[in-house]
């Protein structure tokens, strides 16, 4: 009789087993062979299995990948930043500047941070703790490359419909950071992330969609038998516990591609929550496993939710697991590579049609090469009926035209017509965009559930923050420069933290947009040419910054030559030589020459804007 203790390794592989039977059933072909499926065809690997031969081409004509490569740009290409914010802590205007002050103070070295005198935090504290919590998110997310991690986790939701990220803690990671000032004591021990395929996560209840919801997670990792046998040894395993872990082959459709000699076992990790006796409060407990052995016994995770959140392109009804639409686009690729192969086929009979050779007059091989010279024997009738072709059937005009059909309706109805993907002429920019933004529309969803998936990543990272951090300082990345935050972890453990995630234009029509409106700001004069050259978009120029301050100074120059000069400049007349800027009359070689590489290396519009406004421009 098996332990039913959730820590039990025989009760671990059963919910494992149960797990697998769940995904074999899912859809028509089950979710591991479906995953498969839709990879393929998504690479363009869209005849396999097909058994059409190899001597004549099978063309593919990929429209599986156009269509997921502009939805995953259009949910996934713009900025997010993560803001937190404590429940039940006012956060107002004047809260904000006065935090602001105190940053501010703190990254000049002037205060070493709040003075904590109260037990409880202040919400003047926590506030400030929040804010540089959201400027902590981006160092960490530089540090994970969550920028990568979020585009796999897209991908593999659009692919297999399901995307999951895996938080852990790291405790072989050195933070540069030590506990004393004598540097004698190193903080080691931080955050890290992974991207997990469905495949190798097994949620408790398949009917629940709330990841916090589940009673528990597995997740399955194929590793070699000597590394798990070298995990459990530093987790002091005992050697009868450790000789159980073998080699196997039942994989979970995990490892087909595993050659024998691999060596390679099944890894379980089971998440489950342990409640106390009044079913209250809980903790988030972890244990490891393999063939029957405990690999690492169970422990606190000292957190307070799963480490994993996840993220579905489609929902399905009633199951944790999504659907990813390539399911259903595959007919139609199927049917658009049958029929342009087939018109490649005819037109290729049409050239090179099929030869009937008489044997009895005709000795030697024959083929379909240009030149070819053919031996005959026999008299004229002979040579007359020794090689005839088969001429081909008759080619509908209409089959092009049907095929051609068939790709812009699979386009159209999948949301990717022509104005989304940019494959019409832009004669009237304002409506391309009004066009483009109503064909975005029903991605909003799938929007939506990819940013409330980066909260709940950002969630999770706090909540490794508070409960795992201890003492230390927080590196902090903002206008000031770089500076520390001190940060008492346990003084927040009981805060209920919330995250907000500030979606930033998107890189579609950004660079575009911005540039045009601060040149009509500019040209309205409500800003002057330092503000627009801080405005522009980042890559615009090259070394901007070395252009303002060259700017600064010539202007500074300009102003101090005008107040010993009444006279005002006159404006370039037309036809100006090289050796002056347009608009200004002012020679180029009053410029610094990095100055002067900049403006001829730069964009026209914004050279011109630029140019334009050193005109007039007055720097107090």
């Amino acid at each position: 009789m098996i332990d039913r203790k959730p820590e039990n390794p025989g009760r671990i592989a059963e919910e494992y087993a149960i797990g697998v039977r769940f995904k074999q059933g899912l859809g028509t072909h089950g979710l591991y062979e479906q995953n498969k499926i839709n990879e393929r065809f998504f690479v363009g690997d869209q005849w396999y299995g097909a058994n059409c031969g190899n001597d004549r081409p099978l063309v593919r004509h990929n429209v599986i990948k156009r269509i997921g490569d502009y939805k995953l740009a259009v949910v996934g290409s713009s900025p997010i930043a993560v803001n937190y914010s404590a429940e039940g802590v006012p956060n107002t205007i004047g809260e904000k500047e006065r935090i602001h002050r105190i940053r501010e103070e703190m990254a000049a070295g002037e205060i070493s941070g709040l003075i904590i005198n109260t037990e409880i935090p202040t919400d003047e504290e926590i506030n400030l703790i929040m804010s540089s919590l959201s400027d902590y998110f981006r160092v960490t997310a530089e540090r994970v490359k969550f920028d990568d991690l979020k585009e796999t986790a897209l991908r593999n939701a659009y692919q297999s419909g399901t995307g999951i990220l895996y938080t852990y803690w790291d405790d072989r990671i050195r933070t540069g950071l030590y506990a004393d000032e004598s540097q004698n004591t190193p903080i080691v021990g931080d955050i890290g992330c992974e991207v997990l395929d469905i495949e190798n996560v097994y949620f408790g209840d398949p009917n629940l969609d709330d990841v916090q919801e589940q009673p528990y997670i597995l997740v399955a990792q194929r590793k070699s038998v000597a590394a798990v046998r070298r995990e459990a040894r530093r987790n002091g395993v005992p050697e009868y516990e450790i000789d159980k872990i073998q080699t196997d082959r039942d994989t979970g459709n995990m490892a087909e591609l595993e050659p024998d000699e691999s060596h390679k076992t099944t890894l379980l990790t089971k998440f489950w929550k342990e409640w106390d006796k009044d079913g209250k409060n809980y903790k988030i407990m972890a244990v490891k496993t393999c063939c029957g052995a405990t690999v690492r016994k169970k422990w606190d995770m000292k957190i307070r939710l799963y480490p994993l959140a996840k993220f579905s392109w489609e929902r399905r009804r009633n199951c944790a697991y999504g659907e990813s639409e390539i399911t259903y686009l595959i007919p139609n690729q199927i049917a658009i590579n049958r029929m342009i192969t087939a018109s490649v086929w005819a037109v290729m009979m049409m050239g090179m049609p099929i030869m009937i050779i008489n044997g009895d007059t005709v000795p030697g091989e024959i083929t379909n090469d240009p030149g070819q010279i053919i031996r005959i024997y026999g008299d004229q009738n002979d040579v007359a009926s020794a090689v005839r072709y088969v001429n081909p059937p008759n080619f509908s005009p209409n089959f092009d035209n049907n095929i051609a059909s068939l790709i812009n309706n699979t386009l159209t109805q999948s949301g990717a017509n022509d104005a989304a993907l940019g494959d019409i002429r832009p004669d009237n920019t304002s409506a391309i965009i009004a066009v483009r933004e109503a064909a975005t529309m029903p991605l909003q969803q799938v929007q939506a559930r990819f940013y409330s998936f980066c909260e709940d990543v950002a969630r999770i990272w706090a909540e490794f923050w508070v409960m795992l951090y201890g003492d230390r300082k927080l590196k902090i990345e903002d206008d000031t420069g770089t500076w520390y935050m001190p940060f008492k972890a346990d003084r927040y453990k009981n805060l209920l933290i919330s995250t907000r995630v500030d979606v930033g234009a998107s890189n579609l029509w950004s660079e575009s947009q911005s540039i045009r409106t601060l040149d009509n700001l500019f040209d309205r004069q409500v800003i002057d040419v330092i503000q627009y050259l801080t405005r522009l978009p980042k890559g615009t120029i090259p070394n901007l910054n070395g252009l303002i301050r060259d700017l600064q100074a010539t202007n500074r120059a300009v102003s101090s030559a005008q107040m010993g000069n009444t006279t005002p400049p006159m404006a370039a007349p037309a036809g100006i030589g090289d050796t002056e800027t347009p608009y200004t009359g002012v020679p180029m070689d009053s410029f610094s020459e990095s100055a002067q590489q900049i403006m001829e290396s730069s964009p026209d519009q914004t050279t011109t804007a630029l140019l334009r406004a050193l005109a007039n421009a007055q720097i107090p």
